[in-house]
């Protein structure tokens, strides 16, 4: 399953959704093997919609695959849709523990970072309050 809509809530170009369905040919993955969800425009959306897209069983486990910054909230809603999910995090902003600390040279650089962050937690904290999903900071389940 690949959820993505237009990912903003007034203007609906971009669909992520359709933009994949075009292109994953060339990577010799058959669309035809894969439902889309294109009318999401939130990660609960996303997660609401694929949840009636798929109808997902207790007994089975969905792989979330989106960014490391992302993740948990994603986790969040997607669990409080009613799926089991794991975390597959990719895009990760920085190189690991050897970035913690470091200074640049860039102020945008480093502005873009909060920037990302920021829309993260506040993501949280809003989907939290409103009961999308049931903790503040999901995480993904011990094995």
């Amino acid at each position: 399953v690949f959820t993505g809509g237009a990912g903003e809530l007034l203007a609906r170009t971009g669909v992520e959704a359709d933009e994949v369905k075009a292109k994953i040919g060339r990577y010799g993955v058959d669309p035809a093997r894969i439902l889309f969800e294109n009318e999401s425009r939130t990660t609960y959306e996303n997660a609401v919609f694929t949840r009636d897209l798929v109808r997902p069983q207790s007994n089975q486990r969905w792989l979330i695959v989106t960014s490391a910054a992302h993740m948990p909230r994603s986790i969040g809603v997607f669990r409080r849709a009613g799926f089991t999910v794991e975390a597959f995090p990719v895009d990760f902003r920085t190189p690991g523990d050897e970035d913690r600390g470091r200074l640049t040279m860039r102020a945008t650089s480093g502005l873009s970072h909060l920037d990302d962050a920021a829309r993260e937690w506040i993501g949280l904290l809003a989907y939290w309050l409103s009961g999308r999903t049931d903790t503040l900071f999901p995480a993904p389940q011990a094995n």
